[in-house]
This record gives structure tokens, C-alpha cells and sequence, in this order.
């Protein structure tokens, strides 16, 4: 919470965070592989002030390539949308120190939760 009484705007980005790490957890594959974020755009849509109970994230796949995948989110309660957001994914091979191209074990997970606006998934 910042001195206005509504939730910062980095900490939006640790909520995300928290999803997006939640979500890839998923996988359930340990590796010396992991990802890393090469952009992140954020929509403020409302203020969202302190209040004991918790907000929803909704998280959906809406492109997948060779080397990145991009992320969608809406942080929100049933009614009201506070934040829209995309994150771009980047593969990466900690042990090299460089992006690497994602695979097929990866695609398919990814697609499972893909946009159903047919856009997701690009080769």
C-alpha cells in the first residue's frame, strides 16, 4: 500500500509474479532451464485499496513461439477489472547464460492453456 491508501503499482507486478511462477510450477519439470521476463505491460484500470480480502488472477496463454511465449492477465474481483497485463517469456539456459528455444514438451503445455481466440499459438 503507498501513501494514497491503494495498492503500488510495483506490487502489481509481484502479484503477477507470484501467478506466473504458481502457473509454470505446473510443468512439474525440474531442469537447469528456467525463463526469464523480457517485457512486461501493465493497464491500470482502477485503484485497488488495502482490504483484508484477496483479488483473483486470471492468466491465460495468448502467443506462443519459437523462443518467447506471452502471458495475459486480469487482476479483478467478479465485478470490477483493476489490472490488465502481458508479460513476454523468454526460455533460458542459466548454465550458458542465453535464450533458448522452447520445446515441444513445453508447446504442448503452454497450449493447454492457450487463448481460445485462436491467435495463441504462432510457430
Amino acid at each position: 500500500m503507498d501513501a494514497y491508501g491503494h495498492v503500488n503499482n510495483a506490487v502489481f507486478l509481484r502479484y503477477l509474479e507470484e501467478a506466473r511462477i504458481d502457473f509454470l510450477s505446473r510443468r512439474g519439470k525440474e531442469s537447469k532451464d528456467g525463463s526469464v521476463v523480457a517485457r512486461h505491460e501493465i493497464d491500470y484500470r482502477r485503484q485497488l485499496v488495502h482490504r483484508p480480502t484477496p483479488v483473483d488472477i486470471e492468466m491465460w496463454v495468448t502467443d506462443v513461439r519459437a523462443a518467447s511465449f506471452t502471458v495475459s492477465y486480469e487482476v479483478k474481483d467478479e465485478d470490477t477489472v483493476y489490472v490488465q497485463a502481458r508479460t513476454v517469456v523468454v526460455p533460458f539456459d542459466f548454465e550458458t547464460q542465453r535464450p533458448r528455444r522452447i520445446t515441444r514438451e513445453e508447446r504442448d503445455f503452454l497450449e493447454e492453456y492457450a487463448d481460445d481466440a485462436g491467435e495463441a499459438v504462432a510457430a
